[in-house]
């Protein structure tokens, strides 16, 4: 597949007089694309983190909230992670629509394989010879968790910068436990549910793929790359299960004798 790409690119430059400038222009997208998706991971586990202060019960969400408030960090960090995600919005969905089309048949393959694997005579379900099928697969539903992260995040984004720069929802400016809890017991719960899980899927996926297409995988091997971020998956989604589970109340904080509330 990578030495189709290269003679793709090689013919289109040796063609057209602008094939060069298009070859680095789509590598400036790359860059791009996999350099905001890499900051939205780093906040989105840091946002975990902060977010899972509610297992020390409302007195030390509250607290983590204020200092961020207190040392100005929540009000331009809104700003940053707003054009951060669109522009990684831009850039990963340039190719979505004709890429999607192109797909339909090889996921289709990808089923027959998947019927056919165990009569094929020596070729296993975790054969190297099926990695590109699978990852086909992972690169689809990668995509499909784009677009509700898409429509769900920004709904998110949205609530919480009238949270963190209006006193619209709360007694005062910033976000407070007192709304967030009634927020998602409200209704909300299985929204931030849904939109945990593709956050997760796909950073875990996006992950995986940036690390093999710039060259972790000739130091470490697909299998070893997957299984790291099987972990990070697992982790950080069991971390937010938790914790919307006690904002939704269906489990009291477990740690609030660590504030003392």
């Amino acid at each position: 597949m990578f030495r189709a790409m290269n003679t793709t690119t090689a013919l289109i430059e040796r063609s057209s007089p602008d094939g060069h400038q298009e070859a680095r222009r789509q590598l400036l997208y790359e860059l791009v694309s996999g350099a905001s998706g890499l900051a939205l991971v780093g906040f989105m586990w840091g946002h975990m983190f902060l977010v899972s202060s509610i297992l020390t019960g409302a007195r030390g969400f509250d607290w983590v909230e204020e200092t961020l408030q207190d040392y100005y960090l929540a009000q331009p960090t809104v700003f940053v992670v707003i054009v951060i995600f669109l522009v990684h919005a831009a850039m990963a969905s340039r190719k979505i629509p004709a890429q999607l089309r192109e797909r339909r048949r090889m996921l289709a393959l990808a089923r027959q394989l998947r019927n056919v694997t165990g009569a094929i005579p020596g070729l296993a379900p975790g054969d190297p010879r099926l990695h590109p099928h699978v990852e086909s697969l992972l690169w689809i539903w990668q995509v499909r968790s784009g677009m509700l992260i898409l429509v769900l995040g920004s709904f998110h984004i949205v609530l919480l910068s009238l949270d963190a720069l209006t006193p619209l929802f709360g007694a005062r400016t910033g976000i407070e436990a007192a709304s967030t809890f009634a927020r998602v017991q409200g209704g909300l719960w299985p929204v931030y549910a849904v939109l945990l899980l593709c956050v997760e899927f796909h950073a875990a996926v996006g992950l995986y793929r940036l690390a093999v297409k710039w060259g972790a995988g000739s130091h470490l091997s697909r299998t070893t790359l997957w299984r790291l971020a099987l972990v990070l998956f697992w982790t950080f989604l069991g971390l937010g299960v938790v914790a919307l589970a006690v904002l939704a109340g269906v489990l009291p904080p477990p740690l609030t004798f660590l504030v003392g509330s």
